[in-house]
């Protein structure tokens, strides 16, 4: 696990500037007078049934309130007012991300620790767009998801290395040129071929031309493929 962050008025590896709550939060946690409450967002039964287990072991943590689906997540958050809520990536309903950043907005003081079994540098990217404390991967050792609790609980940000290494290599490795991108974000959106050479001041079949290196740039199938390709790892 590592914490990132900079500027002034924050802790070190903090993401967000300090705030009164934020203070407060670390000095009831630092000191132990407080148990960190934690609300738990996971449609897998036995994942989730195992996570309640293993943090139920830890003195100074407690989940409150239990969600498979990311649509009750808010309802849920504003009943029991957790410190921290872990939330699956892939929910039900709205996606773990989708309904991170809803939280983020409605609670503000609730810091977010996403978890994900897949190695995915496009929701790492909106993840952290979403503002959200950490993201681990499912599979990390129960104490360093201990760990990771406790650092997002003071305002901290918490990444696990090997995702955030992927992240950082995907990125470099993106072979599209800023103007295929720009023409695979409006196909992405439905535009027409004809619509986006309007758009951009260009012909058919230029356009037609950018679409076909694009598709052999990301060895897709088609161009709903390279679609696909190009979210998933965050480039759109």
């Amino acid at each position: 696990m590592s914490g990132l962050g900079a500027g002034d008025r924050r802790t070190p590896c903090s993401f967000w500037p300090t705030t009164t709550a934020q203070t407060f939060y670390a000095f009831r946690h630092r000191k132990g007078d407080a148990l960190i409450r934690v609300l738990l967002a996971e449609d897998m039964h036995m994942v989730r049934g195992a996570l309640v287990a293993l943090l139920g072991l830890e003195p100074d943590i407690r989940v409150v309130s239990q969600v498979e689906r990311g649509d009750d997540i808010l309802t849920e958050a504003a009943k029991h007012r957790p410190d921290v809520a872990i939330i699956d990536v892939d929910l039900p309903g709205t996606d773990g991300i989708t309904a991170a950043g809803e939280l983020r907005a409605r609670l503000p003081d609730c810091r977010i620790l996403i978890l994900t079994s897949l190695d995915q540098p496009g929701a790492l990217r909106r993840a952290m767009a979403a503002q959200v404390g950490g993201y681990l991967l499912k599979d990390a050792p129960p104490h360093e998801l201990a760990a990771a609790i406790r650092k997002v609980a003071t305002g901290h940000l918490v990444v696990a290395p090997q995702l955030a290494v992927s992240a950082w290599q995907n990125e470099r490795e993106q072979p599209l040129t800023p103007r295929e991108l720009t023409v695979l974000r409006l196909a992405a959106e439905g535009s027409e071929i004809t619509q986006i050479a309007k758009q951009l001041h260009l012909s058919a079949g230029t356009v037609r031309n950018y679409l076909t290196s694009i598709v052999t740039k990301l060895n897709a199938r088609n161009r709903l493929d390279a679609v696909r390709i190009a979210r998933t790892a965050g480039w759109l």
